[in-house]
């Protein structure tokens, strides 16, 4: 029982932190520089394979329309949009990192967390390119070399982070 109600304590923070992390954005275009792929990451951390929950719980709850995701934004719409394929690579990214965790291996945790972010490039580099009818090498260059440097430093926070928890 005890396990359960960490899993619900731990996924309405996550749900929390990951909403938080999305009003704190600098904008780019297509896509904005957010904190949320840190709390994804603080979830993976934290939670294991069960980050799965949170991450997903903060995409249905901005699909269904609470303004959760960057700047206040909502709905299903945002989903099909041009960002829509980055949210949804979070919830692969939880697990990515969470699976990583479960390992007691230093590399293969920093590996995993690299490994998720990458979870999040190509799902979004794809979604990217088919919704906004652009080539596969324009995606990557507008949705994913602006972005290297930051999730580089989110990456290694994430990291120093865990390690104090």
């Amino acid at each position: 029982m005890k396990q359960r109600s960490e899993i619900l304590a731990y996924s309405g923070t996550f749900i929390a932190l990951i909403a938080a992390g999305s009003w704190i954005s600098i904008p780019f275009i297509p896509v904005p520089l957010t904190l949320q792929t840190l709390f994804v990451m603080l979830a993976g951390i934290t939670m294991r394979r069960y980050a799965v929950i949170p991450v997903a719980g903060y995409v249905l709850l901005g699909a269904l329309g609470l303004p959760v995701f960057h700047n206040g934004t909502a709905g299903l719409g945002m989903l099909l949009g041009p960002t829509g394929g980055f949210l949804i690579g979070f919830i692969a990214a939880a697990l990515v990192a969470g699976l990583a965790y479960e390992q007691k291996n230093e590399y293969l945790r920093i590996a995993g967390l690299a490994a998720a972010s990458g979870v999040i490039y190509l799902f979004g580099t794809a979604w990217l390119s088919y919704s906004a009818s652009l080539p596969l090498l324009q995606a990557a260059l507008l949705g994913v070399a602006p972005f290297i440097p930051g999730d580089a430093v989110k990456i290694a926070a994430a990291y120093s982070i865990g390690k104090r928890l």
